[in-house]
């Protein structure tokens, strides 16, 4: 019985995003009927592109690639100071073309086995943390850094001179909180390679590199919609099953039932008559405030297309989503994936994770919104 109960507590401390956003679906499922419209609540082209990029990012760590990388990268870092702003700094510049999300799913993989090698398993929780600021404040800058940024720069009929000059100072001020982070959060020691094994010698090894080489950037092409997302989901599906079928069986699953509940949960307070009427009387002329506080409890990317219809001033609202995505773990997807890739780590200290997590998340949401406050009064 004893057993039982710890696996119980054990799988709701590993799985306790997953289960808040259940509990949230099925609260709105209590208020709103169940019937056909659930369906086009739940976005399947996030589910499709995150199933890819999973399997992808599966797959080479499995390979041991990003292992590899680790070691040149630490040779060259020489301490853990410098490698952790290297590992910062590859998730904020990356998420400004390849978005926030894809980054993470990317880089935190990557932090984690390098930080394992070097034996600096006491730094990868504020570093995890560091690179989701970082994912989040670099993906700011351009329409492309993130789903919101596309839907407003949309809505809002922006050149992208326009867009990156409105958000240009909010994605400075971010890097420079982030390079004090990474100050505070390390020291500079040496970072030696402990033993530390992966899978570097099994059979086909190139053949599949390249391969999942290949579904990276069909994936990257799904993300600029240059192919359906449909497609990339079967070709990756196909591909992993004929080649590499155990790698199936290491994809997140939970994160994207996590999502799934999410969207269920969003979609069903968007139809609430009470919800419309109380966003119509506050929404506009306070757009700064609204998308923030809105952000922390739905994300930012459903705040921003629940409140553009809501208001004009898509300029502020977009400020209000991209600093918005600071504060919660639910505040942006994006930290929903790293907190998801961190608890599935050796031993993770999830409750140490969150404290870390929110403590820098307050400091960058504190200091955006001040400066969001003195650029738009003048």
């Amino acid at each position: 019985m004893n057993a039982y109960l710890n696996r119980v507590k054990a799988y709701i401390k590993k799985e306790i995003v997953m289960l808040i956003s259940g509990l949230l679906a099925a609260v709105s499922a209590a208020l709103v009927p169940i019937g056909p419209e659930y369906i086009g609540y739940i976005d399947f082209r996030t589910l499709g592109i995150l199933f890819c990029l999973m399997t992808v990012t599966a797959g080479l760590k499995n390979l041991g690639v990003f292992a590899d990388i680790g070691r040149k990268l630490i040779a060259g870092a020489g301490d853990l100071r410098k490698l952790t702003v290297i590992l910062v700094m590859l998730c904020f510049f990356s998420s400004m073309m390849i978005t926030n999300d894809v980054a993470l799913i990317t880089f935190v993989p990557f932090a984690v086995e390098v930080l394992s090698m070097s034996g600096a398993f006491e730094y990868m929780i504020p570093v995890i943390v560091l690179q989701t600021l970082a994912a989040n404040a670099g993906s700011m800058l351009t329409p492309i850094g993130n789903p919101q940024n596309l839907f407003l720069y949309t809505a809002g009929r922006m050149n992208p001179a326009n867009f990156i000059g409105i958000m240009l100072p909010y994605t400075l001020t971010a890097l420079a909180v982030l390079m004090i982070g990474c100050i505070l959060s390390s020291k500079k020691l040496p970072a030696a390679v402990g033993d530390y094994r992966v899978r570097e010698n099994c059979k086909g090894r190139k053949r599949l590199i390249v391969m999942y080489a290949g579904l990276f950037l069909i994936s990257l092409a799904s993300v600029a919609n240059i192919i359906p997302f449909t497609a990339a989901a079967a070709i990756t599906l196909a591909a992993v099953l004929i080649l590499d079928r155990g790698t199936i069986a290491d994809v997140d699953y939970s994160l994207l039932l996590t999502f799934i509940f999410l969207f269920v949960f969003i979609g069903n307070m968007k139809t609430l008559p009470t919800v419309n009427s109380l966003l119509s009387r506050t929404v506009n002329g306070h757009e700064l405030v609204t998308s923030v506080l809105m952000s922390q409890l739905i994300s930012n990317v459903p705040a921003a297309v629940l409140l553009s219809g809501f208001t004009e001033n898509i300029r502020v609202l977009m400020v209000g989503v991209n600093i918005g995505g600071f504060g919660t773990v639910i505040a942006s997807m994006a930290s929903l994936i790293s907190f998801k890739l961190y608890a599935n780590t050796d031993s993770p200290k999830t409750g140490r994770y969150m404290k870390v997590f929110t403590m820098w998340n307050i400091v960058m949401l504190l200091v955006l919104t001040v400066l969001a406050c003195l650029l738009i009064q003048h």
